[in-house]
């Protein structure tokens, strides 16, 4: 596993959405998040603590167990969240070849979290940079939080390798890591040769990609220093017009 690292290709706020047009993606770095939300970091420092008690991916197909995670669903429209029943995640097989076509129930989020303001400032925002990427209407949103860790020795952040999710926008934010190596971002033009890679190391990175045009993966990663636990926090939030998959 390489040991490089090189660092992410930060966005200016007043041009995410026009980078995310030209490029089909685009980073925020923490700062550039709160000044785009509007509210500080230690505020979104406080949704951190969810991801110590994250239940486990039951569905891993690889018979791993380095991956917990929630998922919550919702639609935005004029601004307006509405938070969905529990639903389970689905993918179709063209998207997602390791985990497609299966009906996954995962835990759903903390109710306390949903609440938060800077939470609701969040996914507003994403359907506001899904407007000014496809048109303003209503937008299918999930969430997830995940965790990978090293306890068998290896974390897959992206088991089924690189992909789309069959979505408009998908936005990944980095939470935290803590003794770990690997874990370095990868987007290829799907329709082309050019790609980039980055690793994302502070907290509070923000990732956004037109799914359409971008495929992403994370690499593995594996421990610093064999003895202690590591792990690689993050949060996907896509954006879908229409409908949910599945639907």
């Amino acid at each position: 596993m390489s040991s490089a690292a090189f660092d992410p290709p930060f966005t200016p706020v007043d041009r995410l959405v026009p980078a995310l047009r030209q490029d089909g993606y685009a980073v925020l770095s923490p700062q550039g998040l709160a000044e785009w939300l509007g509210s500080p970091l230690a505020q979104l420092e406080l949704l951190h603590a969810d991801w110590n008690h994250l239940p486990l991916d039951e569905y891993l197909k690889d018979g791993g167990r380095y991956r917990t995670r929630r998922h919550a669903c919702f639609t935005v429209e004029d601004a307006i969240i509405e938070q969905v029943p529990h639903r389970a995640h689905w993918q179709p097989v063209e998207y997602n070849a390791l985990h497609g076509g299966m009906q996954r129930w995962f835990a759903p989020m903390e109710a306390g979290t949903l609440v938060q303001p800077v939470w609701q400032a969040l996914i507003k925002g994403l359907a506001e940079m899904a407007n000014g990427l496809r048109g303003t209407q209503r937008w299918y949103v999930e969430a997830h939080q995940f965790r990978i860790d090293t306890a068998e020795g290896i974390g897959r952040p992206t088991p089924e390798g690189a992909h789309r999710d069959g979505v408009d926008l998908v936005a990944v934010a980095l939470i935290g890591r803590h003794n770990i190596k690997g874990g370095e971002t990868r987007v290829f033009e799907a329709a082309g040769r050019r790609g980039e890679r980055f690793t994302m190391t502070e907290p509070w990175t923000l990732m956004v990609i037109d799914d359409a045009r971008v495929i992403h993966e994370s690499t593995p990663i594996q421990p610093l220093v064999d003895s202690q636990p590591g792990w690689r926090d993050t949060l996907v939030v896509t954006c879908r017009a229409g409908s949910f998959q599945g639907d």
